[in-house]
């Protein structure tokens, strides 16, 4: 079977705390190493603005200059526009069409290498690091990978943001309500029961929430209701307006154990 978590992480907790559900029950701040310090004159620049919309400006005028994000025209080598084309934005789309394809298998492996949380789910259950899945998973990462212009960096600072974005929003709240609809159950993995309609499944590392109970139900005859940590939040949609558009009330939850109940038709 594979392994629920690494033995290590680039984070400020081990990975079978943040993995764990008494992690989610009793939230705590997570830091990935080093990323705040190397990027202090842009949260110095977040400080500096009151209005939300200046600061997602901020951000962006800051992937421009650090990354050359959006610069890929400038550029006169074919690989090297294709490499600056190939920032955090074309992995969020990626994801958001299909969360088992190349740009999908990339975003779990950076949650994998920074988290120490590896993938449960990738075009199948994976029930071994031999086995198909796990198989697909390493080569689409791979291939997702290649001629990228520090893709893992980038997801770093936007992980960073979003935590900033969240406590400032939204100060002393620890968790959300968030819910994800599915179409199979069998997808997941069952670790417990907590009571007639709650359970507790081992996510992928990687997960689409809604902050919207009717949004859900799009997406499955099942929705699974979770409380999750706003420290596990690595993306949310309307804290960037426009990165994906339709998708306002999306959000990117890093996985591992979760109590949810589950509502169905």
């Amino acid at each position: 079977m594979a392994p629920a978590t690494l033995p290590v992480n680039l984070c400020d907790h081990p990975p079978w705390v943040i993995a764990s559900t008494r992690f989610n029950r009793n939230p705590l701040p997570i830091e990935i190493q080093g990323v705040r310090r190397a990027h202090r004159s842009f949260f110095a620049c977040l400080d500096r603005h009151t209005d939300p919309a200046a600061r997602a400006r901020c951000f962006r005028d800051y992937m421009r200059i650090v990354f050359r994000v959006g610069a890929w025209h400038r550029e006169p080598s074919r690989l090297a526009r294709r490499s600056l084309r190939n920032s955090y934005l074309r992995f969020l789309r990626g994801w958001m069409l299909d969360a088992s394809s190349p740009e999908g298998a990339v975003l779990k492996g950076w949650v994998e290498s920074r988290f120490g949380i590896p993938p449960a789910f990738h075009a199948g259950l994976i029930e071994d690091v031999h086995g198909p899945a796990y198989l697909l998973y390493l080569a689409e990462r791979m291939r997702g990978s290649a001629r990228t212009n520090a893709v893992e960096s980038q997801f770093d600072l936007l992980y960073e943001y979003v935590q900033y974005e969240l406590r400032r929003r939204h100060p002393g709240v620890q968790a959300f309500t968030l819910y994800r609809g599915v179409k199979n159950l069998g997808d997941y993995r069952v670790v417990g029961k907590t009571g007639e309609t709650g359970v507790v499944l081992r996510l992928n590392n990687l997960n689409s929430f809604s902050s919207r109970l009717e949004h859900a139900w799009e997406f499955g005859s099942c929705v699974l209701v979770a409380e999750v940590p706003g420290s596990k939040i690595f993306f949310r949609s309307d804290l960037l307006p426009g990165t994906l558009p339709r998708r306002e009330e999306e959000s990117l939850v890093i996985g591992g154990d979760y109590e949810v109940t589950v509502r169905s038709y």
